[in-house]
């Protein structure tokens, strides 16, 4: 997994942490046949519930944005398997979502964000005060040219990339006390989430998504890892820990982390 710990604050807190891409690391992560990721984008995909468009709108230059960027070896494979990343378009003269191609969701439904603002795509996350009060400028920023990114991560009992509310119920946390067999059955699973511009004559942003996930005792590989995330976990909400369904968890998951650091 492409993902460093320096991404997790500590304290927690629900932040845009949006940081310019440094020059010539704007890129998207070509998808390899035969992988997890592809099994489960390609059944999405063909059970066409992949592609979500407001009617009228022009996805073209969001599409030829996204070759400009990385062009897959086979150019006539649709973007759903051409790359890991998911995407939608970020229109910044309204701040709406008017296109999506998202198969592998964390716990959202991307038909239920079509065509909704920034504000209230946001208004269901725990702690988003300062993501509300800041819509406007950060759509503003997200869409100025400028290529920015963040990161994002949780703590999942799934190894699905797929979580879908619909389509998948939420799994079960482990059943055990012991942290080590506990921890032994979760998953970290973060995202690099990109924001480029369209360009074109549009006032749109591409924004891609890129989920990543490996076993937690696995991604976490020495004392400072834990420590941070130890510390983060610690620092969550009652509100953060509900919305992430971290609540039950966060008690053998801090007990394996302070074995682990």
């Amino acid at each position: 997994m492409e993902f460093d710990f320096s991404h997790i604050a500590v304290p927690f807190r629900m932040q845009p942490g949006l940081r310019r891409v440094a020059d010539g690391a704007l890129a998207l992560t070509p998808l390899a046949a035969g992988s997890p990721l592809y099994a489960e984008k390609r059944a999405v995909l063909e059970a066409g519930q992949s592609r979500h468009l407001v009617q009228g709108f022009d996805p073209a230059p969001a599409q030829r944005a996204i070759a400009a960027v990385t062009r897959p070896a086979d150019a006539q494979l649709p973007l759903e398997l051409a790359f890991e990343e998911d995407f939608a378009v970020l229109d910044g003269a309204d701040g709406t979502l008017p296109w999506l191609c998202v198969c592998v969701p964390s716990h959202w439904a991307p038909e239920d964000k079509l065509g909704l603002d920034f504000a209230a795509v946001h208004r269901p996350v725990a702690g988003n005060a300062a993501l509300l009060a800041s819509s406007r400028q950060l759509v503003a920023l997200a869409t100025s040219g400028t290529p920015w990114e963040r990161f994002v991560w949780t703590i999942s009992p799934s190894s699905r990339f797929d979580q879908h509310p619909h389509r998948h119920a939420r799994a079960a946390w482990p059943d055990t006390a012991q942290p080590e067999a506990f921890a032994g059955q979760c998953w970290l699973r973060a995202e690099r989430q990109t924001f480029f511009p369209v360009g074109q004559g549009t006032r749109q942003a591409v924004f891609a998504i890129r989920v990543m996930l490996e076993p937690l005792v696995r991604a976490v590989q020495n004392p400072g890892a834990a420590s941070r995330l130890h510390a983060s976990l610690t620092s969550m909400s009652p509100d953060v820990l509900a919305y992430k369904n971290l609540a039950s968890a966060r008690t053998p998951l801090l007990r394996w982390l302070e074995q682990t650091g």
